[in-house]
């Protein structure tokens, strides 16, 4: 189980401050969904979490089992979806589930070959995705994120291109294979994305 610990984190770009003074705990089981409009920082946020993006003050700690784990370990342990993270738009479905379960472990008791029927996209597994619809792209991005074995799960504005049956479908998705894992949900006050956290952060309050 991994735990993390912000400690008055802010990021700068040249001379502004996109937000700064974040102090929170993040821990297994205890999901928590970060707050915001379009630019206040939300995505930078998460990209720091991943271990991606540097802070310009403050510091962000990880303990992994128990242990304090560097930042340059903690790609092992991360699975993140989002809009600014493409996919390879020539390769298939299979192909896209081959490749990236070469880096990552699925989650125990799910096969790869049940992965398409997971997504509900079976019918297009051989195809490109530069065929598939956008919530069927975004099918893809959360599937292979959620279904990843890692204590760590970012998810950047989730519902995003989802119909309502693509909605219920990710909450089915994360109530099954987001148990004992560290959540983190983006989101722009679209409930239904972020429904089941129970820790809150607003970016508003750290301009």
């Amino acid at each position: 189980m991994l735990k993390i610990r912000l400690d008055k984190v802010g990021k700068r770009f040249n001379r502004g401050w996109v937000f700064k003074g974040i102090s929170c705990e993040i821990k297994p089981d205890e999901p928590m969904v970060v707050l915001g409009s379009n630019g206040s920082g939300k995505s930078t946020l998460l990209r720091i979490i991943s271990g991606s993006l540097t802070p310009s003050h403050g510091e962000i700690f990880y303990e992994l089992d128990g242990h304090a784990t560097p930042v340059e370990e903690l790609y092992q342990n991360v699975s993140i979806a989002a809009p600014y993270l493409d996919l390879i738009q020539e390769y298939t479905l299979e192909e896209h589930i081959e490749f990236h379960f070469k880096f990552k472990q699925l989650v125990e008791g799910v096969a790869l070959d049940h992965v398409p029927d997971m997504l509900n996209l079976h019918e297009n597994k051989s195809k490109p995705l530069k065929q598939y619809s956008s919530g069927m792209v975004q099918r893809v991005k959360l599937g292979l994120a959620i279904l990843s074995k890692t204590p760590m799960l970012l998810l950047d504005e989730p519902s995003t291109n989802l119909d309502a049956k693509g909605i219920v479908w990710y909450n089915e998705l994360l109530k099954q294979f987001a148990v004992n894992r560290t959540v983190v949900i983006c989101s722009n006050e679209r409930t239904e994305e972020y429904q089941f956290c129970v820790q809150e952060l607003s970016m508003e309050n750290y301009k």
